[in-house]
């Protein structure tokens, strides 16, 4: 299986993605000459992350029958500040609300998403530590 994007410059230093019919934008701050109109593209890098991760969980959680009434994935990342600048460390932080929550549940679906079924998990292992921890609300 082979996957392509192709970035189109919409001038300055913002550029334009279609991801499966999906618009994503671009652009640097203006801290380095960007017009700050779309994210840059490094954070991106965490929001896979969270989104690959995130959809595994809930998949998981529901063949478990577990009820959750809300799931924020929060990804903390640590980066050189010599150019070029890189990550060298990503954090992960499950928090799950709702009530009678099974901690040993939670943890299994967490596992196997960070070991078994993410790939964007499984791609950062190779490049960065990669860490996580969960929080009930």
């Amino acid at each position: 299986m082979k996957n392509s994007i192709i970035a189109k410059w919409k001038g300055n230093l913002a550029f334009s993605s279609n991801i499966g019919g999906h618009e994503v934008l671009t652009d640097a701050s203006e801290k380095y000459g960007g017009n700050d109109s779309a994210p840059s593209p490094k954070p991106l890098m965490a929001v896979a992350l969270a989104g690959c991760t995130g959809i595994d969980v809930a998949t998981i959680l529901k063949k478990m029958k577990v009820e959750v009434e809300d799931i924020s994935i929060e990804v903390e990342c640590e980066q050189t500040d010599e150019v070029p600048s890189t990550y060298t460390s990503m954090h992960v932080i499950y928090t799950f609300t709702g009530k009678d929550l099974d901690l040993k549940k939670l943890t299994r679906a967490v596992e196997l998403s960070q070991d078994k079924y993410c790939g964007v998990a499984f791609m950062y292992k190779k490049i960065m530590d990669l860490s996580w921890e969960i929080r009930t609300a």
